[in-house]
């Protein structure tokens, strides 16, 4: 991909390399066996559409990086070790509980496509849903929907009722171009419920943000980079993390470093690599592992989706299906036009729309006091809960739903 991108820049000017150019040993390379000599104009067209500090959200990126699957399902990493949250509503120490959550949220950022990837931009009304199937036989329940188009938000939500554990949501990213980078400012929350500590209300975590490197000139990867903070106005507990991106001449990459704080009480420090280890130092000098990405990275929760012949028009797979055929098969002609007919289709969408002066009306989701909840009353009864979540994400039942 950027010796393309070298051919399309040679006459630009380009710095001597540094330390920044040089790659993090855990990034792989982008899959370059998918282009071909066409694909200098397309990054030279790409190239001609940027100007420094400008909005991404309407420069048309070449399928060749983009990644096989909608933002919407992308979100469900920081659904991947839910067992890090599992069991928290039994720890009388609020103190532990604040812990597991962050514990939950720091252990999602390691998993990442290989190379520097995007999702597809969900459309609005696109959704996706999931189901996790745990070994101790409980499930927990995903569902995320494009809930508006200008500006782009996705909202989502995650319930375990057996494991007392819900994660409401909303992403709000906005991309910028840097010159040699590209940011996404990654505006909106994570709010995590302890359904059995309904005293602790919520606890509310923000986002670090991200950096494509080396967009033209150097080596392409992937950096999180400024704060994230995580709050629980009832027990008084507050943390910010810094996620720390690599210097010319010092620093590493992936690094975080951040204090957890009780009032005005140090409770202790957060220190590691996201892609690595992280570890929790109390103020007393007690250590402990949050997360090892090495050691348990790959104990991932499978999700089981509905087979796309099941799924409804605007689901994610389902709706995004030629393109991600395309992608895998490296056809990069059918990938644009896959890519150009759902874009064309949601255009039509919404000028029917305003043709006959309607708004879009989001179908899992509604606004309420500033934030996008889900349509859905929990009951506390587990079984009931279980059967109004599945009620709730699949009206009748796909046929291959009993069947995993």
């Amino acid at each position: 991909m950027m010796g393309l991108i070298n051919q399309a820049t040679s006459k630009m000017y380009k710095p001597r390399a540094s330390d920044e150019d040089k790659v993090p040993d855990d990034t792989e390379p982008d899959d370059t066996s998918i282009l071909d000599e066409n694909e200098g104009s397309i990054i030279s067209s790409l190239i001609s559409q940027l100007r420094v500090g400008m909005d991404l959200h309407k420069v048309t990126f070449p399928t060749f990086v983009l990644e096989p699957r909608s933002m919407l399902e992308r979100i469900t990493d920081f659904m991947s070790h839910p067992d890090l949250l599992f069991g928290a509503e039994t720890c009388n120490d609020p103190e532990e509980r604040f812990i597991r959550v962050l514990q939950y949220y720091l252990a999602g950022w390691h998993i990442k496509p290989k190379g520097v990837k995007k999702p597809y931009n969900p459309v609005l009304g696109e959704f996706f849903r999931c189901r996790y199937d745990y070994p101790d036989g409980s499930r927990g329940f995903y569902i995320a929907e494009q809930v508006s188009h200008h500006p782009p938000i996705s909202a989502f939500y995650y319930v375990s009722p057996a494991n007392k554990v819900a994660v409401i949501g909303e992403l709000r990213p906005k991309s910028r171009f840097l010159g040699n980078s590209v940011s996404t400012f990654m505006e909106g929350e994570n709010r995590v419920y302890l359904l059995g500590r309904p005293e602790d209300n919520d606890y509310v975590i923000s986002m670090p943000n991200m950096y494509a490197r080396g967009i033209l000139w150097g080596k392409m990867f992937l950096e999180l980079g400024d704060s994230c903070t995580a709050k629980n106005e009832a027990t008084g507990h507050y943390a910010e993390i810094q996620f720390k991106t690599k210097g010319y001449f010092s620093g590493t990459y992936n690094a975080i470093q951040g204090r957890i704080r009780r009032g005005n009480s140090d409770v202790g420090e957060v220190s590691g690599k996201w892609s690595a280890t992280m570890e929790f130092k109390s103020s007393k000098g007690e250590k402990r592992v949050l997360f090892d990405a090495v050691k348990d990275g790959q104990n991932i929760a499978p999700k089981w989706v509905a087979p796309e012949d099941e799924q409804e028009p605007n689901e994610s797979r389902r709706m995004w299906t030629r393109l991600t055929r395309a992608i895998v098969a490296k056809d990069m002609d059918a990938a644009t036009e896959a890519k150009t007919a759902v874009e064309d289709a949601q255009r039509e969408t919404r000028r029917n729309l305003e043709e006959r002066g309607d708004t879009h009306v989001p179908r899992f989701f509604r606004l309420k006091d500033g934030r996008w909840m889900p349509k859905l009353a929990l009951p506390t009864d587990e079984q009931d809960a279980v059967a109004a979540v599945e009620k709730f994400m699949w009206p009748t039942l796909p046929p291959s739903y009993g069947t995993n």
